[in-house]
């Protein structure tokens, strides 16, 4: 799949993009406090029941865990479709893979105080490597 166009998307967006993948892939958690807000929450449906993780369930389970990078597996992840709808609201697909899966997300921003912030995100696994 080809990048999509991103010259008139805000740089801090990308900038986020690219830090969301690292914690993923990291497990840096002084930066995953910079880049899921404190009143974000997770969304899935595994098995027909609504999965929901409020941020600091999420920090959590992140925090004990092997990071992908401790398992040896390289970063790989790309940014599918990306939108500023406003000055302070953007959204964005991504994929990304880890723990043997294809992970793909919505990820929903918002700006306050001048920083971008991720306010929700949904994820399903979509394949796997």
């Amino acid at each position: 799949m080809q990048a999509p166009e991103t010259s008139s998307i805000n740089t801090g967006l990308i900038k986020l993009l690219d830090d969301y993948f690292e914690v993923i892939h990291a497990r840096d958690l002084s930066l995953f406090d910079q880049v899921f807000h404190k009143d974000c929450c997770l969304y899935s449906a595994q098995g027909g029941e609504l999965v929901l993780r409020p941020y600091a369930v999420y920090r959590d389970q992140v925090a004990n865990r092997q990071s992908p990078k401790e398992l040896g597996n390289p970063r790989k992840d790309q940014i599918l479709e990306i939108d500023q709808i406003s000055d302070s609201m953007a959204w964005a697909k991504v994929q990304l893979q880890m723990f043997g899966g294809i992970m793909q997300d919505y990820l929903n921003f918002v700006k306050i105080d001048g920083k971008w912030w991720i306010i929700a995100k949904l994820y399903e696994k979509v394949g796997e490597y």
